[in-house]
């Protein structure tokens, strides 16, 4: 009768589990996907009228701080939107504020930076050491800004840019353009009247449209004119302005004059974070609906509708594996709400970071002044230099002769010898 044999201890059937157990533990760990960077461009929240109509009834003094100023209303919304960013971003930001994780810049208006001060109340509440007062439950975080007229990062349209005004006056010459004048010629002269404008265009009916918003935002009577009906009329006509600001007509050469300047910007930004040693981490920009409307026309993911008040679109960038990154965007348009995803056209939501680079390079100018047809200032600046150089040399030379003929004219006569002849004669 056969009997059963038992393997030796050199069997290979005991030899594979063994090996198998080493090359588990002696294998590299697959590296886990990990958000890098992140950007994040916002408008202010709510604010007041930045101006009025003649007819209107409620003033600037209507306005506890005036025209154009961040209400209480908006600086609850950005708090709200500092602690959803909390919220997202806690195990990535630091519990407590880093300043080498976090860097902020905002346009040089009072709205913008009151905004990012109010958001990073939220995002960044002090606890611990960064308690400087018990009572106070804030603390100061820089922000940062340049002059309005050295801004080409953030304030849209970017001006001057001649060739830019004249992409606008030939969208101004499009059927589009055209026929929604038209459609709208006798509202648009309607709202003239009402409001005393002597001009109300497609492109100023906007402000109408923004007065009546804010003052229903805050309770205030609106004149009998202003129905619903025309409320909603005038919204459509303000969304229409801004497309007519970085579309309609010839929209990518638009954005290489607009939005793809900032494009270009976080681009350069999320090449940098590929960099292990690069402690920042997040990038936020306070600036306006303009802003946003550019940057969205550029990426070609605008939906038409003018941004709200403290809507924020966010990049997200993160490494896959070692040298492998992708990017996300994200836009959050509604308090309370998460953001909802945004595909850049010709790819996956889940971009690679190279073909998110190549599908954005026809909107990035490689010499911004050159596309604006500005003309070499350094140049002009030589020339001008230079010219007033020879001017004032020659002015000199001039003073100098003409110094020297004067000179010689008021001369008195000199001495002369007088012979001793002449002397003993006279």
């Amino acid at each position: 009768m056969a009997t059963g044999r038992c393997p030796s201890s050199g069997s290979p059937l005991r030899i594979i589990p063994v090996l198998l157990g080493l090359v588990l533990v002696t294998a590299p760990l697959a590296q886990a996907r990990q958000l890098r960077f992140v950007t994040l461009v916002y408008r202010h929240g709510d604010r007041s009228p930045v101006k009025t109509y003649p007819n209107d009834a409620h003033r600037e003094s209507a306005w506890p701080q005036g025209f154009g100023q961040l209400t209480q209303i908006g600086m609850r919304q950005h708090w709200d939107l500092g602690q959803e960013l909390r919220h997202r971003y806690k195990g990535f930001l630091n519990e407590s504020y880093s300043r080498h994780e976090i860097y902020v810049r905002s346009t040089d208006i009072d709205r913008t930076l009151m905004s990012a001060e109010a958001n990073l109340a939220g995002l960044y509440p002090p606890a611990g050491s960064q308690v400087f007062n018990p009572n106070i439950s804030w603390q100061p975080i820089p922000v940062d800004t340049v002059p309005d007229s050295r801004d080409r990062l953030l304030k849209y349209p970017i001006l001057p840019c001649p060739k830019y005004l004249q992409l606008q006056e030939e969208t101004r010459h499009s059927s589009e353009y055209i026929k929604k004048t038209k459609d709208n010629l006798e509202f648009l002269q309607m709202v003239a009247n009402e409001t005393g404008l002597s001009d109300c265009s497609l492109e100023s009916v906007w402000s109408i449209s923004d007065i009546l918003f804010c003052e229903k935002t805050h309770n205030m009577s609106l004149p009998s004119w202003a129905t619903p009906e025309v409320r909603a009329r005038l919204s459509d006509l303000k969304d229409f302005s801004f497309r007519f600001l970085f579309g309609i007509h010839k929209q990518v050469q638009k954005a290489r004059l607009q939005g793809g300047v900032l494009v270009h910007q976080i681009l350069k930004n999320m090449a940098a974070a590929h960099n292990t040693s690069n402690e920042l981490k997040l990038i936020a920009y306070s600036a306006h609906d303009t802003t946003v409307g550019a940057l969205q026309m550029a990426l070609d993911v605008y939906n038409g509708k003018q941004a709200p008040y403290a809507s924020c679109h966010i990049f997200e960038l993160f490494e896959e594996g070692p040298g492998n990154f992708t990017v996300e965007m994200y836009f959050r348009n509604e308090s309370g709400n998460p953001p909802y995803p945004l595909t850049l056209p010709g790819c996956d939501h889940t971009c690679p970071f190279q073909d998110f680079q190549r599908l954005l390079q026809p909107v990035i100018a490689e010499n911004w002044e050159k596309e604006c047809q500005i003309g070499d200032t350094t140049s002009d600046t030589r020339v001008i230099i230079g010219l007033v150089a020879c001017g004032c040399i020659l002015l000199l030379l001039v003073a100098l002769l003409l110094t020297v003929l004067l000179r010689q004219k008021s001369q008195p006569a000199g001495y002369h010898h007088v012979s001793d002849a002449l002397e003993e004669q006279t």
